[in-house]
């Protein structure tokens, strides 16, 4: 198993605020993916929608939809669990975010490599 690597600073990530995307590689192609805060617990996610390969975000970095319960995809406006991945509405049908173990300690957040996602390449 790889060692986790580092995302940022636990306090870079609010509750409810905007993510913080990383580069990954997913399937042998560059992505990003994005940690969030929800419940006072670091979530990170492939950032690619379940319904179409695309990225979720708004602008970069804004993941949750505006009552902040949802992450939101800003192409087809797909609905996602914020702790689970899960779909919760609209077009993506029962399908889920790529989820990514990751670590918080010390103040610090890390995400730990799978067999699909790895570090960026580049």
């Amino acid at each position: 198993m790889s060692e986790p690597i580092y995302i940022c600073e636990s306090s870079d990530v609010l509750d409810g605020g905007n993510g913080r995307r990383f580069p990954v590689t997913a399937g042998g192609e560059d992505w990003t993916a994005f940690v969030i805060r929800y419940g006072e617990t670091a979530h990170a996610y492939l950032n690619r929608c379940a319904h179409v390969p695309m990225e979720l975000d708004w602008n970069q970095g804004e993941f949750f939809e505006s009552s902040g319960l949802y992450l939101m995809c800003a192409t087809h406006g797909a609905l996602y669990e914020p702790h689970t991945g899960r779909c919760a509405g609209g077009p993506c049908r029962g399908g889920r975010l790529h989820k990514l173990a990751v670590v918080e300690t010390e103040g610090k957040i890390y995400w730990q490599p799978d067999d699909f996602v790895r570090p960026a390449l580049a």
